[in-house]
């Protein structure tokens, strides 16, 4: 799938894509539905100013509104497939293992909807870390300034494609 506008492309897996895919349709049909009836039942409950069970249904649906949008952008721009190739290149899809300013750590370069539930750390393409070690290839160092401005050093021990 390419993009038709300006938007970054995210990579995901066939597995994160049809689990997303399944979270929004439930977001926008079964889960849509539940919350409509609690807000209903809430406001049968009388005066709304002090009706606690109805700001939070309706809170609920906000934050249900927002990750159904999110949802919606997301898979619009999402790049489907196969892991990016075993070529020690920090790319979108990578498990990446690296020395950031001197401390040893593992991360996944892409999507943090790619790593579900894991407790893996995510950078994206856009963020600052994410943006300087993108194409960098194992066994090199680049260094970056962080928000806080500081100049950062990673080196780039090993990538390799992630499986979930």
């Amino acid at each position: 799938m390419t993009t038709t506008n300006h938007e970054p492309a995210d990579w995901l897996t066939q597995e994160a894509f049809d689990r997303l895919t399944a979270e929004l349709e439930h977001l926008s049909g079964p889960g849509r539905a539940e919350i409509v009836d609690r807000i209903e039942q809430a406001r049968s409950e009388g005066d709304l100013k002090e009706n606690g069970g109805y700001h939070a249904a309706k809170e609920e649906q906000g934050k249900a509104e927002a990750r159904i949008s999110y949802l919606k952008s997301l898979l619009r721009r999402a790049l489907v497939g196969a892991a990016p190739a075993d070529d020690g290149i920090v790319e979108p899809g990578m498990l990446v293992e690296a020395i950031i300013a001197g401390d040893k750590t593992t991360f996944l370069f892409g999507s943090r909807e790619v790593a579900g539930d894991t407790d893996l750390e995510v950078y994206s393409e856009q963020s600052p870390i994410g943006a300087a070690v993108h194409g960098v290839k194992s066994g090199e160092s680049v260094t970056y300034t962080a928000p806080n401005g500081k100049e950062i050093t990673v080196e780039i021990v090993s990538c390799k494609p992630y499986s979930a």
